[in-house]
């Protein structure tokens, strides 16, 4: 099915109906999957508490991120800012991303059976589950990427140029989502320049899409120039410290393999191979491999690429697809591609779902350990300094309440006068976003921090005589202290840079306002 004569027989015909039973099914499927399991055994993820606390201090942009995760965590605490409220969220983008792949196969020219195959696909992907359960940019993403490549295969098939329109609005939102965006419409660019599709530069409207995505993406850049470009002094910072796992190009493209899945390489492998035959879908295989290539020179994470993979998961169903038809059309064939068919489904069905309580947050840890070593699966390190035996998307949501308890231990253990003039200092947006997400059931302050975007919100108004901190060396607090007590504060699941005494400090000798420079930590 790889040839320009099926295209033709695409565009001269209507499209395939939406199989609406795949809609329906799988979309059920994915949303309740997410709420039957992402609050049962596990706490707020580290960075979901620095999200509600971005949601607090709406900005038009941050240290470390686009300003639409505000939002979305805004629109969790209007909810009630629950763990439940706060998940359903991506779990929602999640579905709707289902959808949208089945809608892309649709218009691709997939019929019901490569429908059902691009929504198993990205329904079961262990990559796309995991982002899913968590309330990071990173589970809206996919969204925007594949909206605008929705958009993109629109204007493949039927040549409208109006559709950059659309392409621009879904573009700069993503750019307001995640400023990776960036090097997806750099692949995209590229890709068209590559093809024929270049002329579109010649026609206003690809140049008013342009337009649109440079309004949207106006008010983070300005805020960026005001604030002389933090996010790029942060990734500077995370690149001389050597903080992410770097891979070379092999080892790259195998941990894509194996964390998307084995079983689904064939699938993305097909759709790759099919759109680069096929003309007029030869854009799209452009697009991917020119991002793919960009990410692997650029040693970005792994999961950097997965937005992209639906769009890959469409075409290679509706290749796969369109070969078995092709070939059950010889004599003699058709109850034997039945059958073929059947098995790729039960196939992607057994083989992926034995992973799934391993990504959707199902299992409590003791269990997850053993049932991930009985699999065989333990995802590999992102960050050198990731200290637990549980992968770090998990480990990172243990030992936050305990922590906030301790400290509010601490806390009550001074009298009225002497509560009243200490302050919380927090090593990073994790033990400050738990002080503000927790502490006011223990009536604690706000806390303070110069980690990421905390640094722009200290140094406090009120300048107080004494700190808990957390975090900090004991020859630090021997040092910037005149008594100081401990208590240890230990998780056993929780990431293990986090282990460290929880310290009071008595009287400070340092005044906030004057070393709040050297507190700034961005990386």
């Amino acid at each position: 099915m790889g040839s320009d004569q099926n295209s033709a027989r695409v565009e001269s015909s209507a499209l395939p109906r939406v199989a609406w039973d795949a809609v329906v099914l799988l979309c059920a499927a994915k949303l309740l999957l997410h709420i039957f399991t992402s609050v049962q055994h596990y706490g707020y993820f580290r960075d979901e508490l620095y999200n509600l606390d971005l949601a607090r201090h709406l900005a038009w942009g941050y240290v470390d991120c686009a300003p639409l995760i505000a939002v979305y965590a805004k629109i969790a605490l209007l909810m009630g800012g629950s763990l439940a409220a706060l998940r359903t969220l991506p779990a929602l983008a999640g579905t709707a991303l289902v959808a949208l792949g089945i809608c892309m196969a649709r218009e691709l020219g997939g019929g019901r059976y490569a429908q059902w195959l691009t929504g198993l696909a990205i329904l079961l992907t262990p990559a796309v589950l995991a982002l899913d359960g968590l309330l990071t940019m990173n589970a809206f993403e996919p969204l925007y990427w594949m909206g605008a490549a929705w958009v993109i295969i629109r204007f493949l098939r039927t040549g409208d140029s109006r559709l950059w329109i659309w392409f621009g609005v879904l573009v700069g939102l993503g750019l307001e989502n995640k400023h990776s965006t960036l090097f997806f419409g750099f692949a995209v660019f590229m890709a068209l320049l590559l093809t024929e599709h270049r002329r579109e530069f010649l026609k206003p409207w690809m140049w008013i899409g342009a337009a649109i995505i440079l309004i949207l993406f106006a008010p983070n850049l300005i805020w960026q120039v005001r604030h002389h470009f933090p996010t790029y002094e942060d990734l500077h910072n995370v690149k001389v410290m050597h903080k992410n796992v770097v891979l070379g190009p092999w080892e790259f493209v195998k941990q894509q393999i194996v964390i998307v899945h084995p079983l689904l390489f064939p699938v993305w492998l097909a759709g790759l191979v099919w759109m680069w035959r096929t003309r007029r879908w030869r854009v799209l295989a452009i697009t991917f491999a020119v991002f793919f290539v960009v990410m692997e020179v650029m040693h970005a994470k792994v999961y950097y690429v997965f937005p992209i993979y639906g769009m890959m998961f469409a075409a290679g169903s509706v290749a796969i697809a369109g070969w078995i038809g092709e070939w059950a059309r010889q004599p003699g064939r058709a109850g034997l591609a039945t059958a073929v068919r059947a098995a790729i489904v039960v196939v992607l069905i057994v083989g992926m779902g034995i992973y799934v309580p391993l990504t959707v947050f199902a299992l409590p840890p003791e269990k997850y350990l053993a049932y991930a070593r009985k699999v065989g699966y333990l995802p590999p390190k992102m960050e050198m300094h990731h200290e637990s035996e549980l992968p770090q998307p998990i480990a990172d949501q243990f030992g936050w309440r305990e922590m906030v308890a301790q400290v509010a231990e601490l806390y009550d253990s001074l009298p009225p006068e002497q509560r009243a003039e200490t302050g919380i200092i927090a090593g990073n947006y994790g033990e400050a976003g738990a002080v503000d997400e927790f502490g006011p059931a223990y009536r604690l302050p706000t806390a303070i921090s110069g980690h990421q975007n905390h640094f722009y919100w200290g140094p406090p108004a009120k300048r107080y005589e004494n700190f808990i901190v957390i975090q900090w060396d004991e020859q630090d607090v021997k040092d910037d202290c005149t008594t100081y007590r401990s208590v240890e504060h230990y998780n056993e699941w929780g990431m293990g840079e986090e282990n460290r005494p929880i310290f009071l400090c008595m009287g400070a000798k340092f005044d906030l306002n004057v070393v709040w420079g050297k507190l700034k930590h961005w990386n």
